[in-house]
């Protein structure tokens, strides 16, 4: 088979032949249609990620066929028995193990799920790790309910714009933020209710005014010194759920709003396999249509990696596997 391979740090990735994977006991070997990207890869090529070996073939995300099924892969691999956390062997495929940025890929059989027939190749292999990670933050975490009121922060991002998207198939009021004047009109037109950019002064004092007082759920992943401003558009009771922290540390937050609204800040990684079939439903039920930035056949894979990097992708981006 050929596979995009990741070989060395500040390196681009290459495309070339290599072995078939081997299924070993309790594994089948899926022939893929398409692969997606996440965040974690472009960070594993950059050295901002633990336990990183090489060579490796990365990719979380795909979707293909095992025996004449149409199938999309949960890549959380060793979750445990503890819906609350993952068990301390938690790994996602991509690495350790080789992933899907190839024409096959090796998964246990109880990680394989019939794909959503409305979806195509591209849109199936785009939903996995983002839309489980989101799914698992809004409706377990954030308990979002339908007339709730919720705020999406940094859309574009592929788990945020699922957490957008499922919050609005919910019969949530759905608002987002975005440092991009143009994502924040796409999110407009895509149905949310407003939205309001992190950049300028005093963008909370917006949101506040737009939702009516605040919001019942926030869905971030940005952390920083933002998110003070969050915690202040938060409703009594609310919860702010957290899957990421990709602007550092958290300055400036008051206790005092904190207890006296008595709200909740929650953590949330990856999902339960019970969640992930759930979120296969969900996305069938509703006819969720997962949005696909850019499709790159998988040779020119490094191409999805470099626009990644720059921040330009609104949605997921894909890569497009031949025979």
């Amino acid at each position: 088979m050929h596979a995009l391979i990741y070989k060395e740090e500040g390196k681009p990735l290459v495309y070339e032949e290599c072995p078939d994977p081997q299924p070993k006991d309790g594994e089948v070997l899926v022939e893929l249609k398409a692969a997606a990207m996440n965040h974690r890869d472009v960070y594993i090529t950059q050295g901002l990620y633990p336990g990183i070996k090489t060579p490796i073939i990365l990719g979380s995300d795909g979707a293909g066929v095992y025996e004449g099924r149409e199938v999309v892969m949960n890549p959380a691999m060793n979750w445990g028995d503890d819906p609350h956390a993952q068990s301390g062997d938690f790994h996602i495929l991509g690495l350790p193990q080789n992933g899907t940025f190839a024409q096959k890929v090796a998964v246990p059989a109880n990680k394989i799920y019939d794909k959503p027939a409305h979806l195509s190749w591209e849109q199936a292999a785009a939903l996995p790790l983002a839309g489980m990670t989101a799914y698992r933050a809004l409706f377990t975490q954030g308990q979002c309910t339908a007339g709730q009121k919720v705020l999406i922060s940094g859309v574009g991002g592929g788990v945020a714009l699922f957490a957008f998207q499922f919050a609005l198939a919910a019969g949530a009021e759905v608002y987002v933020t975005s440092g991009s004047p143009e994502k924040l009109a796409k999110a407009k037109e895509m149905g949310a209710a407003g939205g309001a950019n992190y950049k300028e002064d005093n963008w909370h004092k917006s949101l506040l005014k737009m939702s009516g007082g605040g919001f019942d759920v926030i869905i971030d992943s940005a952390g920083g010194d933002g998110f003070s401003n969050l915690l202040k558009t938060i409703l009594p009771g609310g919860r702010i759920v957290m899957y990421g922290g990709t602007r550092g540390k958290i300055n400036g937050l008051s206790p005092q709003i904190l207890f006296w609204k008595q709200a909740s800040i929650i953590g949330s990684t990856m999902a339960t396999d019970a969640e992930f079939k759930d979120m296969i439903q969900f996305v069938a039920d509703k006819k969720v249509e997962p949005v696909v930035d850019q499709v790159f056949d998988l040779p020119q894979g490094q191409q999805g990696f470099d626009r990644m990097a720059a921040g330009k992708q609104f949605g997921k981006i894909v890569f497009k596997v031949s025979e």
